[in-house]
């Protein structure tokens, strides 16, 4: 593996707000991959595959996505619909000059780029997604159905009916939240726990092994402690918003995809993705949710292998 020290952000202004941006590989102007992290995540997350991308001959754009980092937090809830969401990566392409770009996005960044295909199809040149699944559009928004399938207490339930509370949890100790929540093992937690999430934040000690440094995790909790929790939550606040939005695009993804699942994360995996994104391969790795930090070695290879082929 290459040298995992990753360049200084700065402040580049997109779509109204101040997004904070890590680039790497500039010398390859013209191959251009972003990089979209999930929650509650960081551009650091891509520490170990930045320089395997740039080692490879790409142009690597890594932002903290709105309400992470330094980036801008709105105050409005629905400043962080999928909308405002996807436009800040068309944005992202067209400060570098970009007409389109290969996205790689984990988790809630998974979402994202997947949308992003959807809403702006001729920004998008491939897409690879780790952990989600493209999230079909079904008749009923997704969080009344998780409501009536998964009940109140489900996280992403509880996040939108109870504004504040969880955020309020997370805030009081960012530190010992993200040292639960980074572990090696099925994290996020399955829908039968329920509000897990908030235990984590509570819990003295969780098992599984740890996946930052003590300098990491620091970073992290320094990052958190600044802007709050409340902005990511945002991202989940706005799902039936999401929902709605994405109601007259085509919901079938025509360019080429790569899914990563890890194989021990509970995140149900899609039956039908081959019939929603016709130019998928999927793949799995043993890993839990934080495929790319458990095995970066093995999600780095099968990136760049995929991205040989396909990129």
């Amino acid at each position: 593996m290459h040298d995992t020290t990753i360049p200084e952000p700065t402040l580049i202004a997109v779509n109204g707000i101040d997004l904070e941006v890590v680039e790497a590989g500039r010398e390859n102007a013209g191959n251009p991959i972003v990089l979209c992290h999930g929650w509650p995540d960081l551009m650091l997350t891509w520490r170990r595959l930045v320089p395997e991308l740039v080692a490879a001959g790409y142009h690597v754009i890594a932002p903290n996505q709105r309400g992470f980092g330094a980036t801008t937090a709105p105050a409005d809830v629905e400043a962080y619909d999928i909308e405002h969401l996807s436009g800040d990566l068309v944005g992202l392409l067209d400060h570098y000059g970009y007409e389109d770009a290969v996205f790689v996005g984990h988790d809630w960044g998974a979402f994202v780029v997947w949308s992003t295909a959807v809403l702006h199809p001729d920004r998008v040149k491939g897409v690879i997604a780790m952990a989600m699944p493209y999230l079909e559009r079904g008749s009923t928004p997704w969080i009344e159905w998780m409501e009536a399938v998964l009940g109140p207490d489900y996280y992403f339930v509880h996040f939108n009916r109870q504004p504040g509370v969880a955020d309020a949890v997370f805030d009081a100790n960012p530190r010992q939240f993200l040292r639960n929540m980074y572990r090696a093992d099925a994290l996020p937690p399955e829908p039968s726990e329920g509000m897990a999430l908030l235990d984590l934040a509570r819990a003295a000690q969780v098992g599984g092994e740890p996946l930052l440094s003590e300098a990491e995790l620091e970073a992290y909790a320094s990052a958190f402690s600044r802007s709050g929790f409340t902005g990511g939550i945002n991202w989940y606040r706005n799902l039936d918003r999401d929902w709605h939005l994405l109601a007259e695009a085509d919901p079938i993804i025509r360019k080429p995809a790569l899914m990563i699942y890890g194989d021990r994360d509970p995140i149900v995996r899609s039956e039908r993705l081959p019939e929603l994104v016709p130019g998928i391969e999927i793949t799995s790795i043993d890993a839990g949710h934080w495929i790319h930090l458990e095995q970066p070695q093995e999600t780095a290879a099968t990136v760049l292998d995929w991205l040989a082929r396909k990129g």
